[in-house]
């Protein structure tokens, strides 16, 4: 049987799903790490029973049928080619089925995602220059002085000018999270 490696048109029943389950971060940094540890367990602890749930059979794995079914238990309707691609994206063994590890990873996956692209943009911050939108070579000249690092600012347009997509001479963004990846 040949793999179909297309992802379904829409698969948006499936990412509501996602992140009612996906476990829900806190951004204050005052939160102490015990709280932090317990509610890690309590999610995890979510998730097995949402998974001990949707393991309909019990034999440790879900199938795109079973997937499909819990959907429409919970009012939703998710198409075989939908259910497939979601348990595609994330059967890492390749055997057509998720297994709790890949089912945990599926459902946080956006969340990670999440949490990645709000690092990347306090990052970003760091290097612009007050009341900038982007990185200039004034400003990356500046951070990479704090850094310990000495260029000049033609060093600096240098790195800017290999990531800059539209040659605007300065980073935004979008391109430096490309140069981030």
């Amino acid at each position: 049987m040949m793999k179909n490696t297309q992802e379904p048109q829409s698969s948006s029943s499936f990412v509501k799903f996602c992140r009612k389950l996906s476990p829900k971060r806190k951004d204050s940094p005052a939160e102490s790490t015990q709280h932090n540890i317990n509610d890690d367990q309590d999610k995890n602890k979510d998730l097995e029973a949402v998974f001990a749930y949707m393991d309909e059979n019990k034999d440790g794995r879900i199938s795109p049928h079973e997937l499909q079914k819990s959907f429409m238990t919970l009012g939703e309707q998710l198409s075989d080619e939908e259910a497939e691609a979601a348990v595609r994206l994330s059967d890492t063994d390749g055997d057509g089925m998720l297994d709790f590890q890949e089912f945990a990873q599926l459902i946080k996956g956006d969340d990670d995602q999440d949490e990645k692209k709000t690092e990347l943009k306090e990052a970003f911050r760091m290097y612009i220059a007050e009341g900038e939108e982007c990185i200039t070579p004034r400003s990356l000249k500046t951070m990479l002085k704090k850094l310990g690092e000495s260029r000049t600012t033609d060093d600096c347009r240098v790195m800017i000018r290999a990531f800059d997509l539209n040659a605007d001479g300065v980073l935004s963004f979008d391109e430096f999270a490309l140069m981030m990846r």
